[in-house]
């Protein structure tokens, strides 16, 4: 007989909406990371995951001055104990934390090999050693006497701190970098003594806002140095909304060779940059020929750092070729600040200067009164035992009568001499050595002692001013520690405005400045031929396009083009494709509307003025100047509605203006007729009952005028010959006889 198949039990299924499923877990997620990962207290300024380690630390007595202990070791109890997420990720952080590089306060004093400033790796953890160092011992003082509240582990067999005491300013002393979900923090390092000055003037004076506190603290202090070039307003203005960023500059100086030669040499680089990978950035733009100005870069580096940059020639600038390496490469970095924290260890906030401090001073008052408190409750309890030895000493024969004789001497003890529990407790469980008299004479210096330090503890719990000044005390003595005459707490970030230099010969020192040809087909193709070629009937176009124009420029030429839209557009010449193929389109380079086309281009020089006009016969002068744009959107300079368009440009060059129609009629009339605009539709130039405006030029009255026929010869006609066309502005002129049949004059923009 074969088996017989039982049904499986149906399975308990439950309909889930997907949409609340995913917020629900997603919020989960969300709140995890800001609050047990990427954001750091601001009482403390640590992580959960740097405050275990110092945690875990401290219960292996890591202090400063003990033995080392392998990093293997600290790594496994902090994964075993409270930090239960891999050991990679303790360990780098471990590692951040030794690192004078990258921590400019470390919290843990390294031995071995924790990488270093060229971005090589750390030894793996069982060949490193470490302990704390003295800021890591003071973020954790007093952690043993109830500083701070303590929550379970992961497990729930053992405790750990929800903050540590932080007698130290950590949070901006050593900034954090980290990434939450929706949001994230960038606090850069700071000075601890300037902190700890502007917090002793922030306990003076509460009110005192974080403008107020600039004077104190001056701006960052990298661990690396450089020199911040932002102006104080900017500074001001990040450290009162939280939220900003410091540009930060190599450290550099001119180093005289032999026979006039001369070498840069960096000495500081900015912070968190890589020195091995800068160089290659550096040696790769070299290559490039991206860096005219740099001959060679070598890396001297031993202890310090010593970049060494030789010129190409000793007659460069020595300026003018850093502010080039400034622009290009990592020697100038930008650091964000966003002083994004979690208040009182809850609600991430974007905190100012002062409230940072603010939050800090309050966390040290608070640790205060518990430390107090604990102290209080220990001396209690000490004065009630050594008040039960007295009492033993006053009666000693009839204690140790009532001892011997009595069953449960205890209660009897209670009762005869109105003991407490506790005293009665310590009287039995003293040690016979301790009944010789001198212990009575110290028993009551220790009594007298205690209960002039009770009075003390109870004088500053009583009184807000007491507290204050106690912490006042505290912040003193770390303020003393790292003063700036210490090597730890002296500054090394320099400040200084960022010098002033032409930007036009910083941009050419950057490109190679040789000659090109400029080509512009009818249909907007663009292209730049190596030289200057006049000739150019050799030229390929695509099947139905042609060569429109073309004009002689420079590799570091700025150029101008003129759209039928009426907006002026600027282009760079080096970012235009080369000679080979049939180019690309205009379009690739700006954004340029589909159904606009390209009335003039050529090379930007400034100063100059131009008349413009549209279809309809209206324009005016504009000033060159006022037709540079700033993005590649260009500048509506002419205003024009469809079907009308944008169709002349020519240059100012005289005190007459020609204008010619599509019907052939031209007009000759005194360019004061037409005004001097900025952005506008401008005025009639000439009026139309059929046709529209098809070129302008303007002329000298006494030098005549000059244009070019059909086959591409100059034409020129007298100012008497032009008496039939002479008249004003907006006049319907008469039929031009002689001048070309194409309706233009021919002239190129100069």
């Amino acid at each position: 007989m074969g088996k017989r198949l039982i049904p499986p039990e149906p399975m308990d299924v439950q309909e889930v909406a997907l949409r609340e499923a995913l917020e629900e877990r997603y919020l989960a997620y969300a709140l995890s990371t800001i609050m047990h990962r990427a954001l750091p207290d601001a009482r403390d300024g640590l992580k959960p995951v740097h405050r275990r380690i110092l945690y875990g630390m401290r219960l292996l007595r890591l202090d400063p001055g003990t033995p080392f202990k392998k990093s293997a070791k600290i790594v496994g109890d902090v994964m075993g104990s409270f930090h239960p997420h891999g050991d990679q990720s303790i360990y780098d952080a471990l590692v951040r934390l030794a690192q004078d590089f990258s921590s400019r306060y470390p919290l843990v004093d390294g031995q071995g090999n924790f990488g270093n400033i060229d971005g090589d790796n750390p030894a793996a953890y069982r060949y490193t050693e470490a302990r704390m160092t003295e800021v890591a011992r003071l973020l954790l003082e007093g952690i043993d006497e109830d500083a701070v509240e303590f929550r379970p582990n992961y497990d729930g067999q053992s405790k750990e701190p929800f903050v540590l005491p932080g007698a130290f300013p950590n949070l901006l002393a050593n900034g954090a970098q980290g990434i939450a979900v929706g949001m994230a923090t960038s606090i850069p390092p700071h000075n601890a003594a300037e902190l700890c000055d502007a917090a002793l003037h922030l306990i003076d004076k509460p009110n005192t806002k974080s403008r107020g506190l600039l004077k104190y603290v001056k701006g960052p202090d990298f661990p690396t140095g450089g020199i911040v070039v932002d102006s104080h307003e900017s500074i001001a203005e990040a450290y009162t909304t939280g939220r900003g960023s410091f540009r930060v500059r190599a450290k550099w100086a001119q180093e005289e060779g032999a026979r006039g030669t001369w070498n840069i040499v960096v000495t500081e680089i900015p912070w968190l940059v890589q020195k091995s990978r800068l160089i290659e950035r550096i040696a790769e733009l070299l290559n490039e020929k991206k860096l005219l100005l740099v001959g060679d870069i070598r890396d001297e580096s031993a202890e310090d750092v010593r970049i060494v940059i030789e010129p190409k020639s000793r007659n460069v600038d020595p300026e003018v070729l850093m502010e080039t390496l400034f622009k290009q490469t990592e020697l100038e970095s930008k650091i964000p600040l966003n002083l994004n924290v979690l208040v009182k260890g809850r609600v991430p906030k974007v905190l100012g200067l002062g409230e940072c401090l603010r939050e800090w001073l309050d966390h040290l008052r608070d640790v205060l009164i518990r430390r107090s408190n604990y102290r209080k409750n220990q001396i209690e309890h000490r004065l009630e035992v050594l008040g039960g030895y007295l009492i033993a000493y006053l009666n000693l024969d009839k204690v140790i009568k009532i001892i011997r004789t009595e069953d449960e001497p205890k209660p009897v003890l209670i009762k005869t001499f109105k003991l407490t529990d506790l005293q009665a407790d310590s009287i039995l469980n003293m040690r016979l050595r301790n009944l010789r008299k001198l212990e009575e004479m110290e028993i009551r210096g220790e009594d007298k002692d205690l209960r002039n330090e009770l009075k003390g503890i109870k004088g500053v719990l009583a009184s807000e001013e007491e507290q204050w000044k106690k912490v006042a005390e505290g912040v003193k003595k770390v303020r003393d520690t790292f003063g700036p005459k210490t090597p730890l707490g002296k500054r090394r970030t320099q400040f200084a405005d960022a010098p002033e230099h032409d930007l036009a010969a910083i941009e050419e020192a950057l490109i190679e400045r040789e000659p090109i040809t400029v080509v512009v087909s009818e249909k907007g193709w663009v292209r730049t031929l190596k030289g200057h070629v006049e000739d150019l009937s050799n030229l390929a176009f695509k099947t139905d396009d042609r060569l429109g124009f073309a004009f002689f420029a420079e590799s570091t030429s700025k150029l101008t083009l003129f759209a039928s839209n009426g907006r002026f557009y600027t282009l760079d010449a080096q970012k235009l494709p080369g000679g080979r193929g049939h180019g690309d389109p205009i379009r690739m380079t700006i954004d340029m509307e589909g159904d606009a086309n390209i009335v003039s281009m050529f090379v930007q020089k400034g100063g100059r003025k131009f008349l413009v006009a549209s279809g309809d016969g209206q324009g005016f002068v504009v000033n060159e100047d006022d037709c540079v744009a700033n993005t590649r959107k260009g500048k509506q300079v002419l205003n024009v509605t469809a079907p009308n368009e944008a169709v002349a440009l020519a240059t100012v060059s005289g005190d007459t203006v020609a204008v010619i129609g599509t019907n052939h009629k031209m007009v000759i009339f005194p360019l004061e007729q037409v005004p001097e605009m900025a952005r506008g539709r401008g005025v009639r130039l000439q009026k139309y009952s059929g046709g529209k405006l098809s070129d302008v030029m303007t002329f000298i009255a006494k030098d005549g005028m000059t244009w070019k026929d059909s086959a591409g010869r100059d034409q020129s006609s007298t100012w008497k010959e032009l008496a039939d066309w002479r008249g004003n502005r907006a006049d319907a002129g008469r039929l031009a006889h002689g001048f070309p049949k194409s309706n233009k004059f021919g002239k190129v923009i100069e």
